[in-house]
């Protein structure tokens, strides 16, 4: 007989629950980062949208000249030619497509204190397949204006409010779901990891826009949109949004080797002769009965009666009630959970200082380094390069030391200095450059990952909810909703400030780090004095 190979007997090793945890790991990866890969078109068509026109004017007189100099036409003296697209051909160019990006971001915010509290009440399999379905529409619409040849500034902020609003049912779904399949013991870690989908969706979402944006740049959102519908349909056939939702399957294909639970009938009245049989997670005792007493034994299921009246056997009985569904908490409810207030204001701040550097490093690298917007562009990424790391590694030390809030203190008070020391040494050369941009990724990426993922599900299955898991949507919302209003005031802020120098800039991300640290100074205070801050036990890693 031939070895089995050795990658065989790896894949064996694994019982069926980690097979499941490994699927919703890699299927909740792949779902958010299509969110972010649909996300993305929108910075890479920009450029299309508002050409450098006095260039290409240049190059049609040039053409023409050579081909015809006798019919060589003079320069136009317009400033506003067809090279770009309509309405974004205008002076005010900056202000339009700023206009998208923040009615995008607006609604967003809006939406996604909704989406939690939504979220709590319907299955999440449906509302985040209707979620990635609605949001592939509107990213398609969007493309669909070149298509079909529109010019409406309101059709496109309809479209952009449409999608924001319409992507606030991802977040808070699968954190939901990757919290309900791992515990807090190795949860920092886990997340850490499982957050590398935003980097991941945001290099992808380029590749694909760039591809097209020259061309047709109406494909740059098409391609996208199809992508995260097609990966709704994935979400509906193989989303598994809790461990308990496997049940029924193993109650159906029990293992070898375990005694079935025999079932018996008796007569009864109204022609009645079935027993039915119906499995409970939290229960304990069953008895089946044959046709003595001595035969009553006990498994882990419960007896249902038939729903008309019966005449049963005199023999004892045991009635166990199912406990009652728990109720979704209300937003109020959410908020008095301790430190959810805290960590939501921390991350408006976290998120600024985020998502300006994600809408303004590549225009500051080109006018601080002198490089030009693809190379900028390229460089730009080791930020996000830096922010895994970081994500990672707060992770790490969070599940270490059993201390969320007082790693993310940590790293946001090294990372106020840090931003200014790349204010200044970014101006020295490239060198300098990419090394203070991966740690700035990783200082202000690493608390910004580790509150909207292991916070945001340590607070969701708080122990002052009693068990009543199902506040993780909700909560997981409110803390995102709050920084992405952070999201939307930081760019706004940098384009205000950097007319009168980057300095400003600089200095306002600093403060807002700062901000983020004092926020969380009363739950660093109470994790340091605490005797029952401790690195989290193996008794702490079961399921919720």
């Amino acid at each position: 007989m031939a070895p089995v190979p050795p990658g065989i007997r790896l894949l064996v090793s694994f019982d069926r629950d980690q097979w499941y945890k490994a699927l919703t790991f890699i299927l909740t990866f792949l779902l958010y980062t299509s969110f972010h890969l649909s996300r993305k078109p929108i910075s890479i068509v920009k450029s299309e949208l508002h050409k450098n026109c006095s260039s290409v004017s240049v190059l049609a007189t040039i053409a023409s000249s050579s081909s015809d100099p006798q019919q060589a036409s003079p320069p136009s003296s317009h400033t506003d030619l067809d090279c770009s697209w309509k309405p974004f051909d205008k002076s005010n160019y900056k202000q339009l497509l700023g206009a998208m990006d923040y009615s995008f971001l607006c609604a967003y915010a809006v939406g996604m204190y909704l989406s939690g509290i939504i979220g709590e009440r319907l299955p999440i399999r449906l509302y985040l397949t209707v979620g990635m379905l609605t949001s592939g529409l509107f990213t398609c619409l969007f493309g669909l204006g070149y298509i079909y040849n529109i010019h409406s500034l309101g059709f496109y902020i309809s479209v952009q409010v449409a999608n924001g609003l319409v992507q606030t049912t991802g977040w808070p779904s699968v954190v939901t779901c990757i919290s309900n399949w791992f515990g807090k013991g190795r949860r920092g870690l886990i997340m850490g990891l499982w957050n590398s989908h935003t980097s991941v969706g945001n290099i992808l979402g380029s590749l694909i826009a760039g591809y097209w944006v020259s061309s047709n740049w109406g494909l740059s959102f098409i391609v996208p949109g199809l992508l995260i519908a097609a990966m709704g349909i994935v979400c509906f056939l193989f989303l598994i949004e809790h461990p308990n939702d496997l049940k029924s399957i193993y109650a159906q294909n029990t293992s070898p080797g375990k005694r079935q639970v025999p079932t018996k009938s008796w007569n009864g009245v109204n022609g009645h002769t079935e027993v039915y049989l119906q499995y409970k997670d939290t229960q304990e005792y069953y008895y089946y009965y044959e046709d003595s007493v001595q035969n009553r034994k006990s498994y882990d299921t419960e007896l249902l009666l038939p729903r008309d009246s019966v005449r049963v056997p005199v023999q004892p009985v045991v009635v166990v009630k199912s406990e009652s569904e728990p109720s979704a908490i209300s937003f109020m409810g959410a908020l008095h959970i301790p430190g959810v207030i805290e960590f939501s204001l921390c991350l408006l701040f976290a998120k600024l200082v985020s998502y300006t550097f994600l809408f303004w490093l590549p225009l500051y690298i080109t006018k601080t380094a002198h490089l030009d917007a693809k190379k900028a562009g390229d460089l730009s990424t080791l930020f996000d390069v830096g922010g895994i790391v970081g994500g990672i590694l707060a992770g790490v030390v969070s599940d270490k030391l059993g201390k969320r809030a007082t790693t993310c203190a940590v790293m946001l008070l090294l990372a106020a200095p840090t931003l200014y020391g790349f204010s200044m040494i970014s101006e020295f050369g490239l060198g300098p450059t990419i090394g203070m941009l991966l740690v700035c990724g990783g200082l202000v990426n690493g608390p910004y990952a580790l509150i909207t993922t292991a916070v945001s599900a340590d607070l969701g299955t708080h122990k002052s909810l009693k068990g009543n898991a199902r506040a993780l949507s909700t909560v997981t919302a409110i803390i995102d909703g709050t920084g992405s209003v952070g999201a939307a005031l930081g760019p706004l802020l940098a384009g205000l400030l950097s007319a009168g120098g980057w300095d400003q800039v600089f200095y306002m991300l600093m403060t807002a780090d700062f901000l983020a640290l004092l926020l969380l100074l009363r739950l660093v205070t109470k994790e340091l004095t605490s005797s029952k801050s401790r690195p989290i036990s193996t008794v702490e890693l079961k399921e919720h």
